[in-house]
């Protein structure tokens, strides 16, 4: 049900009165801060922003926003690249940085609880602290929300060996657009009782709920890890070597890899010392007890040697394979400093395919003729072509909106998905229906009418 600019009054009204006028920004200078997110392009003023710090607190935006039927649209820090958090017009932004404390780390059931707003770099060096470990670890660990990572399900460089965000989260309590919490998990590694709740909300982009507390599970950490970076003259190597990597039956927790665009590119940016000369570059981690490592690490340099690497060099140290790592971390923002406009992208397919739908992503920059540079999680197929261009330039945004579309389709056609862990939001939206069919889409459809009837919760994400 679209709101209007009196529901949004009346609301705003409401919150202030409940909440006190501190929690409730309405300037303009303040809302335009939370017009964005890190999705090129979109933007959007809500009418309000309400900075919560309590449970309770969620629940009283939720009940007045279901009485005013006011759109409610979830917030973390505002790292998406899918426009999930982008507000809808009209609407109260209910931001949850500051529900940001860890409330247990359970070293007897290796598990961590912890309210949405705490970073997601927080909880990694909280594990750390306790002799224990949390793998996921997306590009933005720096800066993201534990929250927001379950909504998009993120993933991140270490997902081909550990897993995603799901795979850690064993529960939650959700806000419903009622006020009402659900309790859905436990701590206990099997959990069988009723339907599994918690896998609903893991993804769905706050268009059902609101992610109030998680409960995350934790692993003993690896013993010892090996680091190299291949470097190949030609990208379709590369790709054939991680393929091969994982036909060998070898596992690495990080198979990463930067086209020649994107490697000059971090190299300018933050001068490691790569070469800038090669079409592709690999970054290859392996991790376990020391005898494995070094049997895996040998296996790979003799993998990526048959498959035309011109070199592979191994780190001699944890500080210069962190130095190594930091290539393929910093490639987002290396290439953002290139152009006025870059579009990063998500696409993923089946790893027997990656050869395929990196040529295929060549041709199409070649045949729009549009700057892409392209990097990834190559182990697990999640590919990010990264549009290099100016969206001032009306023609040039056709022509990356034509590539983008056939990206889409190809992905689709090779037996890939539109996103891998950005999530669908407003950008990928108009692609869902390709990827998905008309089934998958009226099932969750009907979803949504249960959990949020009126369809307050992050409206026009994901499907309309």
């Amino acid at each position: 049900m679209p709101s209007t600019r009196q529901d949004s009054v009346q609301a705003i009204e409401r919150l202030t009165q409940i909440l006190g006028q501190e929690r409730v920004r309405t300037s303009q200078e303040e809302l335009s801060v939370y017009a964005f997110d890190g999705t090129a392009i979109l933007h959007q003023l809500p009418a309000c922003v309400v900075l919560v710090d309590a449970v309770e607190q969620v629940a009283d935006v939720l009940r007045i926003a279901s009485e005013t039927c006011t759109p409610v649209v979830t917030r973390g820090s505002g790292t998406g690249l899918a426009g999930g958090s982008v507000p809808s017009p009209g609407c109260i932004v209910l931001c949850l940085v500051k529900l940001n404390r860890i409330l247990e780390v359970d070293t007897a059931n290796l598990t961590m609880t912890v309210e949405p707003g705490v970073l997601t770099q927080t909880i990694a060096d909280s594990a750390m602290s306790a002799g224990l470990f949390y793998p996921p670890d997306p590009g933005s660990i720096k800066i993201s929300t534990i929250g927001g990572n379950v909504a998009n399900n993120s993933g991140g460089l270490r997902g081909l060996k550990y897993g995603v965000t799901r795979d850690y989260v064993m529960a939650l309590d959700v806000a419903l657009v009622d006020g009402r919490i659900l309790k859905t998990g436990t701590k206990c590694v099997k959990d069988v009782a009723g339907f599994s709740l918690r896998d609903l909300f893991i993804g769905s982009e706050g268009t059902l709920g609101v992610i109030t507390k998680i409960t995350l599970k934790l692993i003993p950490p690896p013993e010892t890890k090996a680091t190299m970076l291949g470097l190949f003259d030609r990208m379709t190597d590369a790709a054939r070597t991680i393929s091969a990597i994982i036909e060998a039956r070898i596992i690495p927790c990080t198979l990463e890899f930067l086209d020649r665009t994107t490697v000059t590119c971090v190299e300018d940016y933050a001068h490691i010392g790569l070469p800038t000369d090669v079409e592709a570059l690999t970054l290859m981690e392996v991790d376990g007890h020391p005898a494995q490592v070094a049997e895996a690490a040998d296996e790979i340099e003799k993998i990526a040697r048959a498959h035309c690497a011109r070199d592979v060099r191994r780190a001699g140290s944890d500080d210069e394979a962190a130095q190594l790592a930091s290539a393929r971390r910093t490639a987002f923002s290396a290439l953002a400093r290139r152009a006025p406009t870059v579009i990063l992208e998500d696409v993923t397919v089946p790893r027997s395919q990656l050869a395929a739908m990196v040529a295929a992503i060549e041709s199409i920059a070649e045949e729009h003729d549009v700057e892409v540079g392209t990097f990834g999680h190559m182990g697990d197929g999640n590919l990010h072509p990264t549009f290099l261009t100016d969206e001032r330039d009306e023609q040039q945004m056709h022509r990356v909106e034509a590539a983008l579309k056939q990206v889409f389709e190809t992905a689709v056609e090779l037996g890939g998905t539109i996103t891998g862990e950005h999530g669908v939001g407003l950008a990928k939206k108009p692609f869902l229906p390709g990827a998905l069919g008309d089934v998958p889409l009226d099932v969750m459809r009907s979803l949504k009418g249960v959990f949020d009837p009126d369809g307050i919760l992050n409206p026009g994400k994901i499907f309309d």
